[in-house]
């Protein structure tokens, strides 16, 4: 499986940079339909017009990320799990300093027509460790 992982690895890459680019269509073209993020804010299902709201009202964007520790799990060959660490520098409208975050993040992947589409995302803040 170890193209299949690397292919994973590489859409997981490509959504981040279109978030940091700010580049919606192609973000949306990888999600399924109805896709869920789970964060601190909760659960959302959403569908690709939701999303494309999102994106332009957001009062956070992705200005630079860095991925590490990825691991990818196939519970059958049409299915993709991928968990990793992310470290992500967002900007916040209304506050000039930009924020950094490490995160635990997971995706889901399913394998439709051939091509791998985002059905689930998760991210969880990692706690600071007492000096």
């Amino acid at each position: 499986m170890g193209p299949a992982r690397e292919e994973i690895i590489q859409l997981e890459n490509r959504f981040w940079q279109s978030m940091v680019g700010q580049h919606t269509e192609v973000a949306i073209a990888m999600l399924d339909e109805p896709a869920v993020i789970v964060s601190t804010h909760g659960a959302l299902q959403f569908d690709r017009a939701t999303y494309r709201q999102m994106a332009q009202q957001d009062a956070m964007a992705v200005k630079a990320f860095e991925l590490s520790n990825m691991n990818v799990l196939f519970p059958n060959e049409n299915t993709a799990v991928v968990t990793y660490h992310a470290r992500q520098t967002l900007s916040v409208r209304g506050q000039s300093a930009p924020l950094e975050q490490d995160m635990t993040d997971s995706s889901v992947w399913l394998r439709k027509d051939g091509r791998w589409l985002c059905a689930l995302h998760t991210e969880t803040p990692l706690e600071k460790a007492n000096p």
